[in-house]
């Protein structure tokens, strides 16, 4: 099939979400200027860059974790492992502004070193970020997109150390958990490897 999105794609559900998967999860933390802390989990994430090291999350709308990381320049994200699933689902709610999701989903926070956002306790490895932008993009039309891109450099990393095999951070391990389409998730169960070829020898072997 083939469909413009304008004209609609004529089936139960969307597809597109599917198509764009597996998604890592951004599962960030804040804390407003007055000390109300918040905990929620955004599917539309990703890491930008490596030098520096930047992340970045998507809101469909003005949420406690954007208004939030506008008023301190702060946030942190939590890795989802596949042990954190039910409670990372439960801080979706739709809570009112300023509840807290942590004491909500049963959840232990934990201070930042860096920032003064709080984090999840127990989290596989956490980010802690300063704010850098927040974007509000455009369609071809020009109009808002009516999303907040909320953009970080990472200041500081904690990995708990049982993660770590050989020195490599072990995804397996953490149980990582990947965003798919409709009302499924995807976690890590098996792993392997490919390395990137290089041009110079692909040269070598033809001469």
């Amino acid at each position: 099939m083939f469909y413009r999105p304008s004209d609609g794609h004529g089936l139960p559900h969307d597809p597109f979400k599917a198509i764009v998967a597996p998604r890592p999860i951004g599962w960030i933390s804040t804390r407003s200027k007055s000390g109300a802390v918040n905990l929620a989990p955004f599917s539309f994430f990703n890491a930008l860059s490596v030098e520096p090291y930047l992340v970045w999350f998507s809101a469909d709308a003005e949420k406690d974790s954007v208004v939030f990381a506008r008023e301190t320049g702060e946030f942190a994200v939590n890795l989802v492992g596949e042990k954190f699933a039910r409670q990372m689902n439960a801080t979706s709610v739709d809570a009112p502004r300023g509840a807290s999701k942590f004491a909500y989903a049963g959840i232990e926070a934990a201070p930042c070193r860096l920032i003064g956002a709080p984090h999840v306790a127990g989290a596989p490895a956490v980010l802690e970020c300063r704010l850098t932008e927040i974007l509000e993009p455009k369609g071809l039309d020009g109009r808002w997109a009516g999303v907040y891109v909320v953009t970080g450099e990472v200041v500081g990393i904690h990995i708990d150390d049982a993660m770590l095999s050989d020195g490599l951070f072990d995804q397996k391990k953490a149980g990582n958990l990947a965003r798919l389409g409709y009302m499924d998730y995807l976690a890590i169960d098996e792993t392997f490897q490919m390395r990137r070829p290089r041009w110079a020898d692909e040269d070598a072997s033809a001469s």
